[in-house]
Parts: C-alpha cells; sequence; structure tokens
C-alpha cells in the first residue's frame, strides 16, 4: 500500500498554516472539479485525492496525528512490513513509537475509539487504500470493506470549509459565484444575461429591475455537482457607474446646470430622468448649490420593484463669459443700484 503524502497532494509546505492550506485546496478543488472535467477520469480521481487530503490538514488534530503516524507508516511500509502487522494499538493509545516489520502487537480499537482519533469524515467521495486502510484498521477492519459515514463530497454550502459538508452518504453540490457588470439604465429596466461554460453549459439568467453592486441573483440547480445534484449558481452583480447619474441606494443624484438669469429671475428647467424627462420651476433667487427633490423618479426596489426611490437635483448656476462693453457696463450700472 502507497503511502499518502496529503502535503504534497495540495501543494504545501509541512508547516503551512490553515488559511495556506484552505487556500490550495479551494484552487485545486475547482480546477479538478468533476463538473469542470466532464468525463475525465483522471481529474476525478486527483478531486478525490485533494478532498483526502483535505480531510485531514484542515482538522487540526487530526494533522496532528497523521504527521505522527504517516512517518511512522512510511518508515514501517518501506521496511517491507504489512498492514496487519503495524503495531496500531500502541499508536492508538498514544504510546511513542510503532511496530516493526513482522512483528509488534495488534489491537482491535473500538469504533468508537476511533471516533475519538480521528472522527467521521467530512466526505471526500472514496477515501484512498492508504486513508481506509490505516484508519480503517484503527476501527478493527482491513482494506477493501466499508465503514458508514465515509461518503459523499463537498459543497459549499457553508462554513469554513469551501466546499461545505452535506453530511454523510450524500452526493456532491457545489454552489458557485459568477461576477457580471450590469449598467445603470439596465439595473433600472431589468436585463438578461447568457453564460456559457466551456464544456457547452449554457444558463439565461435574468437580472431583476433594482439590483446593486453587490447584490446577488441566486439561479437554482444552476451550480456545480455531481451524481443528480447540483448547488445553486449566485450572480454577485456589480453596477458599473454612470456619467450622469450617481446612485445612492435607491435614490439617484445629478448636478444640473442653469443659467445666471434663471436662477436670479426664476423660472422652468427640464430634467432628465431614468425613463423620462420632466419640467422642474426654479424659484427666482435661487443659489448655487440648491437641491431639489424629484420623488419617485429614482431607481426601483429590488424587493418591490413598483417602488422607486427619489431623485435629487443640486442646481449648478453658470455665470456668462466673454462678456462684451456693452454687458460689462450694464454690469456695472446694476452694481451702482445695488450699492445705493
Amino acid at each position: 500500500m502507497e503511502y499518502k503524502d496529503y502535503y504534497k497532494t495540495l501543494g504545501v509546505k509541512k508547516n503551512a498554516g490553515a488559511d495556506d492550506i484552505k487556500k490550495a485546496y479551494r484552487k485545486l478543488a475547482r480546477k479538478h472539479h468533476p463538473d469542470v472535467n466532464q468525463g475525465d477520469k483522471a481529474a476525478e480521481e486527483k478531486f478525490k485525492d485533494i478532498n483526502e487530503a483535505y480531510e485531514v490538514l484542515s482538522d487540526e488534530d487530526k494533522r496532528a496525528k497523521y504527521d505522527r503516524f504517516g512517518a511512522e507508516w512510511q518508515q514501517f511500509a518501506g521496511a517491507g512490513g504489512r498492514a496487519q502487522d503495524f503495531n496500531w494499538g500502541a499508536w492508538g493509545a498514544g504510546q511513542p513509537g510503532a511496530g516493526q516489520p513482522g512483528g509488534g502487537q495488534y489491537r482491535t480499537v473500538s469504533p468508537e475509539e476511533f471516533e475519538q482519533m480521528f472522527g467521521r469524515g467530512a466526505g471526500g467521495g472514496g477515501f484512498s487504500d492508504f486513508f481506509e486502510t490505516l484508519f480503517g484498521a484503527m476501527g478493527g477492519r482491513t482494506a477493501g470493506s466499508s465503514r458508514p459515514g465515509f461518503g459523499g463530497s463537498f459543497s459549499s454550502a457553508g462554513g469554513d470549509d469551501p466546499f461545505g459538508n452535506l453530511g454523510r452518504g450524500q452526493p456532491a453540490m457545489l454552489d458557485q459565484e459568477h461576477p457580471i457588470q450590469v449598467t445603470l439604465e439596465e439595473a433600472f429596466q431589468g436585463t438578461a444575461r447568457t453564460l456559457q461554460w466551456e464544456h457547452g453549459k449554457r444558463v439565461e439568467a435574468k437580472i431583476p429591475r433594482g439590483v446593486r453592486t453587490g447584490s446577488k441573483v441566486r439561479l437554482s440547480g444552476q451550480g456545480g455537482g455531481g451524481d443528480g445534484r447540483a448547488g445553486d449558481l449566485y450572480l454577485k452583480v456589480e453596477v458599473l457607474p454612470h456619467a450622469v447619474y450617481e446612485r445612492d441606494g435607491d435614490d439617484l443624484r445629478l448636478t444640473l446646470p442653469i443659467d445666471l438669469f434663471t436662477a436670479l429671475l426664476g423660472g422652468k428647467v427640464s430634467v432628465p430622468a431614468l425613463d423620462k424627462s420632466v419640467n422642474l420651476t426654479i424659484p427666482e433667487g435661487t443659489s448655487n448649490g440648491k437641491v431639489f427633490r424629484l420623488t419617485k423618479l429614482g431607481m426601483p426596489k429590488l424587493r418591490q420593484p413598483d417602488e422607486r426611490g427619489d431623485l435629487y437635483v443640486t442646481v449648478a448656476i453658470e455665470l456668462p463669459r466673454k462678456l462684451g462693453d456693452e454687458e460689462k457696463e450694464l454690469v456695472r450700472q446694476w452694481r451702482e443700484l445695488r450699492d445705493n
């Protein structure tokens, strides 16, 4: 039985931290996941090896036992020893030293003791003979027998495990996340995207009205998975910046230039909302920077698309440029009138 170097499987050093192990696992698991490599048996086996390695190295207690036990077993097997002759009892009892080839005492360890030493599997979908023989033998089994509790594989159902744990014996489920970009107009009206994977899978996704940057659109059953069960696909939305409007939640803001005479004398100006233009009355004597609120002309509310936020209009008074001589004279006369 070949020794399994779990560190080599994940491509990490033996002193790697938990974050490095998790990062390596995420990268490799996504690369070799069966849904990404349909029909590729080599990728499927690699995926199982990756899950098995992470099963042990992601758990502090399991990893500590493997670090000590693995080296002893590698030395024992390299010297020609058989699995059934290994000193499981001494190791299981926490005593130093493993059996020697052809010798040592064999003691059957109860299932309860086994669970205390290594706990139940978090899935992985078919552990190797190395895992089954070593850990199974500690529970009184030999290679090739089965133990309830091992089976299934990982999904991103939650928790720190990047692919979660659906439970013992359940099929694999893998939630996936995919970034998409939409314009503000598309976020206002609602839109659609067609996603296509390299292996030919196509998904038509509807983006609802009112989505914001950070919104996630859930497509049930469109994620990764196996054995007839699939996780969900989450589209993470980014609403692109707009040249005219600034978004503030469900509200919109824009700056509207007006001329000096409209600000002084009052008048009506046209305001472009996203879906129509409306007239705004400017009172005489309006100061620069004054903000007007136009109700229900903002963005649709995501949960209540028939409701809308507001549009806030900030006026920016534009002064006339390149005054002629006559205009300058009129301004001087106006100034004299104001001084008196």
